[in-house]
């Protein structure tokens, strides 16, 4: 019986790429797609700073659309010669190879197998998800063999907090970790969102080190911190707090179904850590149950929950759902009148 094909090794695909910037063996095609486009961009400015000549970019990199764009097209351009340097880079963005009516599949898998020498293609999906279909079989063997799909996921915290330190030095400030993680918390945990908010803080800050009062005083916080300061205001039965948060998501237009949404969210977990309580878990669990990559915002949770009961919780869960039924069933709703009862409601039963 013949063995299975290993899956492969997860980010191997991503090192095989610094290996081939470093060693300069760029191959003929690759793929990149994933969340943080900050690295996206940056492995892609690389590619051109290996490939290109500083100065003959407007000849030898051509950026194409997916949008309209057909595998004529494509070929054209992939076939055009270089000039002053070997080879050629050609981007492709948000073209949906598994889209493609079965003419334009079969030219470009034709074009996959016989890429000019002289040209690198990479195809980059930013808006659009990249989702092989498996049905596709010739078009997968083909991009298996002719392209390296390389995915750029949101950072882990033991790369991304070094990178933000980085960030902040070169820019005359010094953080430590747990005010790294802080900022992760409140403004998420993409490289992409947080260079202009570090930039931001950088320039506000007035000592060396970069505070959480710095922070709290500058960023845009995520939905998902907003919501937690929300919650946590419930618990702590600070309700006028927790009315001038919702106030301030609703005066940003943010939709209330949405803010109903992360609201419930954020209540699984908080139910979720009081059950850990419970039973005598601990944030490990919880950052496992949930896919976390630091212990910061498990801790966060565990405080949170030690102010009420696994019965409050559910209570409030179920409180959420009824009502996002409402919103997308009936007629006629208040939404953001609704959710200010809510939390009213959620404030007064809180034990």
């Amino acid at each position: 019986m013949a063995d299975k094909k290993k899956a492969p090794r997860k980010g191997a695909a991503l090192q095989k790429l610094k290996e081939d910037l470093a060693a300069g063996t760029i191959g003929p095609a690759y793929i990149f797609y994933g969340e943080e486009s900050y690295l996206r961009e940056y492995y892609l400015g690389e590619l051109k700073k290996k490939l290109i000549p500083q100065g003959f970019e407007t000849f030898n990199y051509h950026a194409l659309e997916g949008k309209d764009l057909t595998a004529q097209a494509l070929a054209e351009t992939v076939e055009a010669m270089p000039m002053m340097t070997e080879r050629t880079l050609v981007s492709i963005t948000d073209w949906d190879l598994f889209k493609l009516g079965e003419d334009q599949r079969e030219k470009l898998i034709a074009l996959l197998e016989d890429l000019p020498p002289y040209c690198c293609a990479v195809f980059i999906y930013d808006t659009l998800e990249y989702k092989p279909n498996k049905t596709m079989k010739k078009l997968c063997k083909t991009l298996e063999t002719c392209a390296e799909a390389v995915e750029f996921p949101a950072a882990s915290n033991t790369d991304l907090l070094p990178w933000i330190a980085r960030r902040f030095k070169a820019l005359g400030k010094d953080v430590d970790r747990q005010t790294a993680e802080y900022l992760v918390f409140t403004c998420g945990g993409l490289m992409t969102g947080l260079v202009p908010e570090i930039e931001k803080i950088a320039a506000y800050a007035k000592g060396k080190t970069v505070t959480q009062a710095d922070i709290d005083a500058v960023a845009d916080p995520v939905l998902s911190a907003e919501v937690f300061r929300l919650s946590d205001a419930v618990l702590q039965g600070h309700y006028d707090q927790a009315a001038s948060i919702l106030g301030d998501l609703l005066k940003m237009q943010t939709e209330p179904i949405m803010i109903l949404a992360a609201l419930g969210s954020q209540l699984r977990r908080i139910w979720t850590a009081r059950l850990a309580l419970d039973s005598g878990r601990d944030r490990y669990w919880l950052m496992e149950l949930w896919g976390m990559k630091s212990d910061y915002p498990a801790k966060l949770l565990l405080n949170a929950a030690r102010r009420t009961t696994a019965e409050w919780c559910g209570q409030a869960v179920r409180r959420c759902q009824t009502l996002d039924r409402r919103m997308k069933s009936e007629r006629g709703v208040d939404s953001a009148g609704e959710l200010k009862l809510l939390l009213v409601q959620l404030a007064a039963e809180r034990s």
